[in-house]
C-alpha cells in the first residue's frame, strides 16, 4: 500500500530558500507543460495517451511559477511532459524561462519528434541543454519499444541539436531486458564520435507496469560494471546535475550515464522538484499526493504566498523513496509526472 504523507508542523518556515528537513538543498526544478505524449512506449504508455489533454498551466501561471522558485534558488529548469513540443506555445515558455533573473540553464525533454525543424528556434530561444529519448539504435527495436514509426526523425533531431550548438545534447536510454540491454556496446560506439552523453535509465515500477517491471527489469549495476571493466571511468556530479552518474573514456568524444533507482543512496543527494502539468507540486517521483500551487498563479501579488506555500510544503519531503518495499506512491506512469 502506498504510504501516507507525513503529519509536518507548518509553522515558522523561511521563504527565501529551499532546504528540507534533512539538509538538502534545491536548485533543479522538473516543469511539466503536459502530460500529453504522441508516443507509445510500451513501458510508459503502451495504450496511448488516455487522459485529459485540457487544463494545463498558462503561460502567464507558468512565468509566475518560474520566477518564484527563481528567487527562493532554482537555477536549473527543465522543461517536460508528457512530451513538451506538443504546446503550440512551449517555444514561447522555454524563451520566457531563460530569460528570467537566477535561471542560469533552462533544459528540455523530448521524444524528438519534431526537433529537426525546431532545434535552431530552440537554441536562439535561450535553451541550453536537451534531452532525446531513444530506446533503440535500430529502426525495428525503435518502433518495437515505442509504437512509432519515426525513428529516422528521431535521428535527425539529435543531429540537428548537435548542429544547432544546443551546448548539452543528451540522449535518454530505457534499459530493458530483452530488448535493449543487448546494444550497449552499440550505444557506446554511438558515442565514440559524436560529443553527446548516452544516460541508461533503469525501468521503475509505476502503478501501471507491474507485470512489465516483473519481466524487463535490468539491474543498473550490469551497465556498471560493464563500463568500469572496459576502462570507462565515473564523474563527479554537479550542483544542479540530475541523478545520473556520468563515465567519461579517453578515446570517446562523448559520455556514457547511468540513473540507478535502486541503487543503494540513490535519494542521499536529491536536488530537485516537480511541478505536473497543472499546478501540483511533488516533492518526489515516487510520493503520494501533490501539493495544488495554481490558486496562487494567478497574480504577481500572490507571489509572496506562493513561496511560502512552496516552502512550507517541502518540509513534508520525506529522506527517500520506498521502491525497494514495493511501494511506487500514486504514480500511475511516468508521464503523469513529468518522469
Amino acid at each position: 500500500m502506498p504510504r501516507r504523507a507525513p503529519t509536518v508542523d507548518r509553522g515558522q518556515v523561511p521563504d527565501s530558500e529551499l532546504e528540507d528537513r534533512f539538509g538538502r538543498r534545491f536548485a533543479y526544478l522538473r516543469l511539466s507543460i503536459t502530460d500529453v505524449c504522441n508516443f507509445r512506449c510500451e513501458y510508459c504508455l503502451p495504450d496511448g495517451y488516455q487522459g485529459r489533454p485540457t487544463g494545463f498551466l498558462h503561460q502567464a501561471e507558468i512565468g509566475r511559477l518560474v520566477r518564484s522558485f527563481a528567487e527562493l534558488g532554482i537555477r536549473k529548469l527543465r522543461i517536460t511532459g508528457g512530451e513538451p513540443l506538443v504546446r503550440k506555445d512551449a517555444l514561447a515558455i522555454i524563451a520566457e524561462a531563460a530569460a528570467t533573473p537566477g535561471i542560469e540553464k533552462v533544459a528540455l525533454t523530448t521524444n524528438a519528434f519534431n526537433l529537426a525543424r525546431q532545434a535552431e528556434a530552440l537554441r536562439e530561444a535561450g535553451l541550453s541543454a536537451i534531452n532525446i529519448s531513444l530506446d533503440s539504435l535500430n529502426p525495428e527495436g525503435f518502433e518495437r519499444i515505442t509504437g512509432d514509426k519515426r525513428f529516422d526523425k528521431v535521428m535527425a533531431g539529435i543531429d540537428a541539436a548537435i548542429a544547432a550548438g544546443i551546448p548539452s545534447v543528451k540522449i535518454n536510454t530505457v534499459l530493458l531486458g530483452g530488448l535493449n540491454d543487448h546494444e550497449v556496446p552499440d550505444f557506446m560506439e554511438f558515442v565514440r564520435e559524436r560529443p553527446v552523453a548516452v544516460r541508461f535509465i533503469e525501468l521503475m515500477q509505476t502503478a501501471d507496469n507491474g507485470e512489465y517491471f516483473r519481466r524487463r527489469h535490468v539491474s543498473g549495476q550490469t551497465v556498471a560494471d560493464r563500463l568500469q571493466a572496459a576502462g570507462w571511468v565515473p564523474q563527479k556530479r554537479g550542483e544542479t546535475d540530475g541523478p545520473a552518474v556520468e563515465y567519461t573514456h579517453p578515446d570517446y568524444a562523448g559520455r556514457i550515464g547511468l540513473i540507478a533507482p535502486y541503487a543503494p543512496g540513490f535519494c542521499d543527494g536529491c536536488n530537485r522538484l516537480r511541478v505536473t502539468a497543472r499546478g501540483g507540486l511533488r516533492l518526489c517521483l515516487f510520493g503520494n499526493g501533490t501539493h495544488d500551487l495554481r490558486p496562487l498563479l494567478q497574480d504577481d501579488a500572490d507571489m509572496p504566498a506562493l513561496k511560502r506555500s512552496i516552502c512550507q510544503t517541502l518540509v513534508g519531503k520525506e529522506v527517500s523513496h520506498h521502491l525497494h518495499e514495493g511501494d511506487f506512491g500514486d504514480t500511475p506512469h511516468l508521464a503523469s509526472t513529468g518522469g
